[in-house]
Order: structure tokens, then sequence, then C-alpha cells
């Protein structure tokens, strides 16, 4: 844990929506950081926004944002298609950058990005936050310590109802050239996860498909096109010839939820959660070695959660704002970093690419 002790930072908040149901709670309960500035394209609702939460300073734009010698952090949880050009001027004005996922549009943008941070001397940070959890954090020290042996399978299934509802308004997520579609919401962190528990993808072979071609605009009530993927069903090679299969999907009616399987030589282990309202509450453990029935694993204490919050993001959240910060204070980053991000994004450049092919591409 970071020290309390040390420099406060601080943090400018860019991105109100997410940014203020887990961004900004989150930097509230960390003891190093206080938010002195929040963005709006609006002033009037930067300021209203500012007023609630007693936030310094407004601003209408990132470069008055970044022009703040307040800041000395910028949170970015913008759609994604403006995080390309948003954190280039953060970059740019060498402030520290904690970006919500997925990176950027393209493998070339997440690149451009870290390289913008290691030459202007900022850390930059992925909010991954499935390397935070509890139960996550546990299957990743089990699969180290050789629970299943030599892995032989590795099953993802996400299925989730947030796109199922055909009614919901036609927005940014509908369009794949924005960033939408559930491959950029959930495949973005699968890949993260996969890379961090399993090591490097070798090959994959992806289908990306639209299973809700038209949605409702908002203003106008007509149907428009729908072209971002609602479902993704992806191969995988590992680098150690390991199989793994992902079934994602934003728009399963009473999906099962988010279950990771891993079979091994030696054991199986079982991470789940059917929690349809909170991507990070209720995930489970379970594990069985040599044929014995499965039996759920008890989460050691000192895996767990400090502090709570009824938003289970939150707390995950304010742990890798904690990696953030101790990057800042070594001038480091520490995973997940752009790193990562970039390496995720490739993934999904690379699934895009197999879905336009039909073909298995490597990756390189």
């Amino acid at each position: 844990m970071v020290s309390s002790t040390q420099s406060t930072i601080g943090i400018a908040i860019v991105g109100t929506g997410f940014g203020q149901k887990v961004h900004i709670p989150g930097f509230q309960a960390h003891p190093r950081t206080q938010i002195v500035a929040v963005y709006h394209r609006d002033q009037a609702k930067a300021e209203a926004i500012a007023q609630q939460y007693q936030i310094p300073s407004a601003c209408e734009t990132i470069e008055a944002i970044v022009a703040l010698p307040s800041v000395q952090g910028v949170s970015l949880s913008t759609p994604p298609f403006l995080h390309y050009e948003q954190a280039k001027i953060v970059l740019k004005a060498g402030k520290h950058l904690l970006l919500e996922k997925p990176t950027t549009l393209s493998a070339r943008e997440a690149l451009e990005l870290q390289q913008l941070a290691a030459a202007n001397g900022a850390v930059a940070n992925l909010n991954f936050e499935f390397r935070c959890i509890p139960t996550w954090l546990r299957l990743a020290e089990l699969l180290a310590e050789g629970y299943v042996g030599k892995p032989r399978l590795i099953k993802v299934d996400w299925l989730v109802s947030s796109r199922a509802d055909a009614s919901r308004p036609w927005n940014w997520y509908a369009q794949k050239d924005q960033g939408g579609g559930a491959l950029g919401a959930i495949g973005s962190h699968a890949f993260d996860y996969i890379a961090w528990l399993f090591g490097d993808v070798k090959q994959l072979c992806a289908r990306l498909s639209v299973s809700v071609p038209e949605r409702p605009d908002p203003e106008s009530g007509q149907l428009k096109p729908v072209d971002a993927d609602d479902v993704c069903t992806i191969l995988l090679e590992l680098a150690d010839s390991t199989p793994c299969q992902l079934c994602l999907s934003a728009a399963t009616y009473q999906g099962r939820g988010h279950w990771v399987e891993v079979y091994g030589d030696r054991g199986t282990l079982v991470l789940g959660s059917s929690n349809q309202k909170d991507y990070v509450h209720g995930f489970k453990l379970w594990g069985s070695q040599q044929g014995e029935p499965l039996q759920e694993l008890e989460i050691p204490k000192r895996l767990e959660f400090p502090e709570t919050f009824q938003d289970g993001r939150i707390a995950p959240f304010v742990r890798i704002i904690d990696r953030w910060v101790q990057g800042i204070d070594e001038g480091r980053a520490i995973a997940p970093s752009l790193q990562e991000g970039l390496y995720s994004q490739r993934l999904m450049d690379l699934a895009h690419e197999s879905n336009q092919s039909g073909r298995w591409v490597t990756v390189k």
C-alpha cells in the first residue's frame, strides 16, 4: 500500500459518466489523491459537477485542464474515440495519465501514447481492474503455484444483458468506428487478463457478430444501423500452445455472467460470478485436483479489500490508483500500464482483422 504520509497528487477528472460513478469516489477514497479540477465540454455542466463534489476548478477544454499548476495527473474515462486526442494533450503536457479501457481505436494510436508518455516523463496506467479483485488475485497465485499443472484448456464465458434490449438507444457504443461494441467493452479486459494469467498469445481466430442490427435514435426515434459487435466468439492459441476459447456477449438475456475455467493435467480451477448488475461483486473460486469434486476455495484475508463500496467497481479502482501513485512516486509505470493497454489493443485489432478475413492471424 502506498504511504499516506507523502505529498498529495492533484487530479483532474475528464469524463463524467463513468467518472462520476467510479473515478470521483475512487480518488476521494484514496489517501494520496485530491481532485482539483473537472472537465466537461459544457462549461455550465463542468461548474455544476465541480460544485456538487466541491472541486476547486471547472474547465471546458483539456488544454485548460492541463494548464492548471495544481493538476499533476489526469483521469480519463471518456468514450474510446476521444482517448487518443485527449490523452495526447495530457501526455504532451507532462501530466500523468490514468486511462479507461479500451486504450484507443488502434494499436498504432496506443503505441504513440506509450512513446509520448516515455518522452515526457509521464506515468500512464490502464484501469484493468480485474487484476485487483481478491478472487482473481487468488486465482493468479494458484496458477503460479502449479495448482492445475500444465493447462490443457482455458474457457472464458462472459455473457451479460447490458445491450440485450433492442430498444436501448443508439449512441457511440453502436458504432464500430467510435470504439463501440462488446470487444472493446469487455474483450479488452479479457485479452488483458489472459496475458496476465496465462502469458502471450501466438495466434487467434475471431468471429464478431451484430445481433441487434438497429437501435432507435434518442432524438428522432428513427431506427439507425448498428455495426459494432455485441457477440464475440474467439479462439486463441497461447505461446505455450494451450487452446483458449472466449465467448463474449452483451446481448444475452439471463446470460450466465462471467466465468473463467482452467483445466490442467493436475487439476481444475473455476472462477465465476452470475451477478448481472455489478461486474465486480459476486466472484467465487472453486478448485479440484486429481479428479476430486470441485470445492469452493477460501480467499485469504490478506487479499481482501480494506474497504468495499456499494458499487463493486470502486474498490478495485482504488487499487489501480494505488499502483498508479506508486509508479508516480518511483518514476516508472507499474502494470497495468500503457504497455499492457497496447497489448490488449493489438489483440483487438487482430480480432477485427481475423473477422474480416475469416482466417487465423498470427500475433507478432
